[in-house]
């Protein structure tokens, strides 16, 4: 059973540093893209940032210069390091993966993580 898991989410005053881990595990073969998204309270979830298996990344306007998304291939897993944070980032931080399985190579299947808090307040 392919699963993300997340760690890394707290409490954080503002202009503080969180840095976010989301590691896959199970059958896998190869991994596409690897994101993060936000969503906050009454809030549709958005993209924060993606990287692809080439290392190409993408960032979300209110983010860029303060969050970097990196990606350890050897290790399955994707890093959101948040600097300079603002209680306008507080939401839950969801991690996606688009695996491709040992059994069935050529798909890739979307993969979520279970969520982490991150909340910044004073």
């Amino acid at each position: 059973q392919e699963q993300l898991v997340e760690s890394g989410g707290g409490l954080v005053q503002p202009g503080g540093s969180l840095r976010l881990s989301c590691a896959a595990s199970g059958s896998i073969f190869s991994i596409n893209d690897m994101g993060w998204y936000r969503q906050a309270p009454g809030q549709q979830r958005e993209l924060v940032a993606v990287i692809t298996s080439g290392g190409r990344t993408n960032y979300e306007d209110s983010v860029k210069g303060r969050f970097t998304i990196s990606r350890d291939n050897a290790k399955s897993t994707v890093y959101l390091q948040m600097n300079s944070l603002k209680p306008e980032d507080t939401a839950a931080y969801y991690c996606q993966a688009d695996v491709a399985r040992t059994t069935d190579k050529t798909i890739f299947y979307r993969y979520w993580g279970q969520g982490t808090q991150v909340t910044v307040s004073s």
